[in-house]
């Protein structure tokens, strides 16, 4: 048992020491300006349009049933006029990046894997190392300055979305009204809880591409491993997005 838990623990760090050195390569390559314009493109055109619909349609849908939920709630103590406010400050402060950052591990975290390990298994990342290309100024760092860019532009898009979802809502439910759902949000919603959002897409872009990338460069040398490292891919990363966003919340919003 203390065997198996010490191989546990020694797994744990290992994975986060070899998480945080490819971070530092990565930093590296950017600092030595390694940057493929064309290829940082591609992957920003990737992450964002790609991830963008799944993105949208899951802030959407989960503005209005908050809505829906609140509403209920606002009716029975009266305070219905504030229904506008508690969709805009729940999806800005906390549903927004995190559904949105778990959108675009799903989407494009998997895919940044899957890919990497079809290169790895194939030995075309062995390939580009014999044409002393690194692999990590090649491969990863164009993924990691896309999800750094585009996940917080997708979550202000999903914000926009929920509380336009919410309005959509307010327009069909008996609960609320439709000229206080709008006018409840700027006397409500403070700068910071946005700009706060903005800081947690900032750290979840970051994880979602090392944590991916990773998985990619460091799948064994076997068919089925790609399929197994673009499942850990997603389950590592909507863990430590859950994890990193506690630990982001309490810096953020302080007691």
């Amino acid at each position: 048992m203390f065997a198996a838990l010490g191989l546990q623990v020694l797994a744990f760090f290992r994975y986060h020491g070899e998480l945080t050195l490819l971070h530092w390569h990565t930093w590296g390559g950017l600092l030595r300006g390694r940057l493929s314009l064309r290829e940082t493109a591609k992957q920003m055109a990737e992450v964002g349009i790609g991830s963008l619909p799944v993105a949208m349609v899951t802030l959407a849908f989960t503005g209005m049933v908050l809505a829906y939920h609140i509403a209920q709630t606002a009716a029975r103590y009266g305070v219905g006029s504030m229904v506008g406010y508690g969709v805009a400050e729940s999806v800005c402060r906390e549903l927004g990046p995190v559904l949105v950052s778990i959108a675009v591990a799903a989407r494009s975290g998997s895919a940044m894997a899957a890919e990497i390990g079809t290169m790895k298994v194939t030995e075309q990342i062995d390939a580009l190392r014999a044409m002393a290309t690194d692999p990590v100024d090649y491969l990863v760092l164009p993924r990691y300055v896309a999800c750094l860019i585009l996940v917080p532009v997708l979550v202000f898009m999903g914000d926009v979305t929920g509380v336009a979802g919410g309005y959509v809502m307010a327009t069909i439910s008996p609960f609320i009204n439709e000229a206080q759902y709008w006018s409840s949000i700027p006397g409500g919603l403070t700068p910071w809880v946005i700009i706060a959002g903005l800081i947690k897409a900032l750290a979840f872009g970051i994880l979602i591409a090392l944590v991916g990338c990773h998985q990619g460069l460091y799948c064994e040398m076997a068919s089925e491993e790609v399929g197994r490292a673009t499942t850990r891919s997603v389950v590592y990363s909507i863990m430590l997005i859950y994890a990193m966003d506690l630990a982001l919340t309490a810096v953020l919003y302080p007691v």
